[in-house]
């Protein structure tokens, strides 16, 4: 923690105007030059940890609105938006958008609440940017989906488990009829058709749908403990959430509990010592604490921990059609997780095609990024589509990243260099700017469409230049 740095202009510039103070009378407040603290202010100098940690201590300063408070969500946030068709001809480059959040971070983010108002096209939509799912999002994303209270709550409950039983499924089980006078009971798929669980209260059961493997059962009966003893930390992370819509406080409960069932599952310190001691192998970790590969790969985004922070993995699930169900940046901050579109030529969508296996790949964004992903595809627990006998099963390709520099650190990484040739991708082809992609579909948003009759190149899309 005593070298990590930030680009964090926006937040000091905001945090000095609140406490009504001058460029100077801040420097002075934290011991340096008024100059600097203005390059910091500009983003042109990063935020050391030293003067973050004085910040906060000085200035009552939240760390967490470093990620929380950049302005619309960030450079590739305002471009998304500025590659909406209306803009086309303004040809507004990166430099542009970065030089705009530096000197006008209020103007930026005044513009974006603008245009998600009107929902891109001109006319107010109603009830636009209040999408329950996406404030949700936005909340998660703040607290880096780390929540320190409900980990150190699931912590000692998995502590307080091992003394009952080796088993942690026979543990929890015993937890409920114990103290909480419920029983499990395994019904078959003909008396539960379209649910996975149920608590029926009147017989005093949770009741578990067949079709749940053992790692789903286990966790089905840690969100039922969640729902019954971490209710204090869990109402209180929502009452400070402030949602103004009830179902994006509903929706964000349902993550929590969730996060603590898993927390349980995969008590924080643990479960880090062992993710260091296998590289982060995800088949190995599976089976040391009886979890699903969605779980584990959703656990490895949330290792934010103060002291002891694991490596700063992103998730993201999409389906065959590449739309994406989760998305969850912890603190890796990643573009390819907030990108509505999903480029072809990375893999992600190649785990579709060979089941059980996890596909690997180094990738690199225009903006320079690199990143070393790996991705399988998984099949929800219970979920059919279709009549019992010709019933799909549903599927999804989990993503995992993390950046490419500390891809050695990985078991899947291993004879991986990370500065070695990578594939280079982009957000989708109407945010991607690369001009000479054969698997293009559809010209960058934000250039004006060329064509020309003699020449045909290796794209069939061409579009004007910076």
């Amino acid at each position: 923690m005593a070298r990590e740095k930030v680009l964090a202009g926006h937040a000091v510039r905001r945090l000095r105007r609140r406490n009504g103070l001058t460029q100077a009378a801040m420097a002075e407040a934290l011991g340096i030059s008024a100059s600097y603290l203005n390059l910091i202010e500009r983003n042109q100098r990063a935020l050391p940890t030293g003067l973050l940690v004085q910040l906060a201590e000085r200035f009552d300063f939240d760390p967490r609105a470093l990620s929380a408070g950049e302005p619309g969500g960030g450079a590739e946030a305002i471009r998304r938006r500025l590659g909406d068709p209306m803009f086309a001809d303004l040809e507004v480059d990166r430099g542009e958008v970065e030089e705009w959040l530096a000197a006008a971070p209020g103007g930026a983010e005044a513009f974006a609440r603008a245009f998600d108002r009107v929902g891109g096209g001109g006319d107010v939509v109603a009830g636009a940017g209040d999408d329950p799912a996406a404030a949700v999002r936005r909340e998660i994303a703040r607290w880096r989906n780390h929540f320190p209270d409900l980990d150190a709550a699931a912590e000692a409950l998995a502590d307080e488990l091992r003394l009952i039983a080796a088993d942690l499924y026979g543990a929890l089980v015993e937890r409920l009829r114990v103290r909480h006078g419920l029983a499990i009971r395994i019904l078959p798929v003909e008396v539960m058709p379209d649910l996975l669980r149920r608590l029926d209260l009147h017989a005093r059961q949770l009741q578990l749908s067949e079709r749940l493997g053992v790692a789903s059962r286990t966790f089905a009966i840690a969100v039922q403990l969640a729902q019954l003893e971490a209710r204090t930390e869990i109402d209180s992370l929502v009452r400070g959430a402030g949602f103004a819509d009830r179902a994006a406080g509903r929706l964000f409960r349902r993550h929590l509990t969730g996060y603590f069932a898993a927390a349980t599952m995969m008590p924080y310190a643990r479960f880090l010592r062992a993710c260091e001691a296998t590289g982060y192998d995800v088949d190995i970790l599976q089976r040391r604490f009886g979890a699903a590969f969605e779980q584990v790969a959703h656990r490895l985004t949330t290792l934010q921990r103060i002291g002891a922070r694991g490596l700063p993995f992103f998730m993201i699930r999409v389906d065959r059609a590449g739309q994406s169900s989760k998305r969850y940046a912890g603190a890796s901050q990643s573009a390819l997780i907030e990108a509505e579109g999903r480029c072809p030529l990375w893999r992600l969508h190649h785990a579709f095609d060979r089941p059980g296996e996890t596909v690997t790949q180094l990738v690199e964004l225009e903006n320079g990024e690199r990143w070393f992903t790996l991705a399988r595809c998984v099949r929800a627990q219970g979920g059919a589509v279709g009549s019992a006998s010709q019933a799909v099963a549903a599927e999804f390709a989990i993503g995992l990243g993390v950046a490419a520099a500390q891809a050695p650190a990985l078991a899947a990484a291993r004879g991986v260099d990370p500065g070695g040739v990578a594939t280079p991708i982009g957000l989708g082809c109407r945010m991607c700017e690369r001009g000479d992609c054969p698997q293009r579909s559809a010209p960058p948003a934000a250039r004006a469409l060329l064509i020309n009759e003699r020449e045909r190149g290796v794209s069939a899309w061409g579009f004007a230049g910076d």
